[in-house]
């Protein structure tokens, strides 16, 4: 029997049909992957979340405050060190809140504090003990950066143990 040209016109669409969806689910799959990588204490695919030693760093509470205010506390001592007012330090809000929103998706409560460290590399991390969540503030920029490392005990961030400055992760 042959092939009439309709029946070559279809074998032919069906082959670049089959790869993209090839494709797509192959990059579903890896998206999952991270993402459960993630979840296990795992970084997520791509992300730059250092091993150095830690040469600064402190434990951090947020609270919401009247008037929309969220209060930065140390947790060690109790001390507010920072207030972020409404409209202002708007990187600074939606990381807290993303942070924030993780814990109440797994049914976590305000128990245990964030940590924020800076690294012998000079990478700065937000962490979160409870979620297992590291984030490397260094991959959304430098001015990001420093919006956070103002949180870090004086002098931390100017010159950390040792000379290391604060930087945004090469790549």
């Amino acid at each position: 029997m042959n092939a009439t040209p309709a029946d070559r016109r279809e074998t032919n669409l069906r082959l670049p049909l089959y790869a993209v969806l090839t494709v797509i689910g192959l990059a579903f799959a890896l998206a999952i992957d991270s993402r459960l990588d993630a979840r296990h204490g795992g970084a997520p695919a791509g992300s730059a979340v250092t091993d150095a030693a830690i040469v600064a760093g402190r434990a951090l509470r947020f609270e919401d405050l009247q008037g929309g205010d969220i209060g930065i506390f140390d947790d060690a001592s109790g001390e507010r060190i920072d207030t972020l007012a409404p409209g202002q330090d708007n990187f600074m809000r939606g990381m807290v809140r993303a942070l924030v929103r993780e814990r109440r998706k797994a049914g976590i409560g305000r128990e245990l504090p964030f940590h924020l460290s800076l690294h012998g590399d000079g990478h700065l991390l937000l962490a979160d003990p409870a979620t297992g969540e590291r984030l490397d503030l260094g991959s959304f920029g430098s001015e990001n950066i420093s919006d956070f490392a103002r949180l870090l005990p004086s002098g931390a961030a100017v010159n950390a143990a040792g000379g290391h400055s604060l930087h945004a992760p090469a790549g």
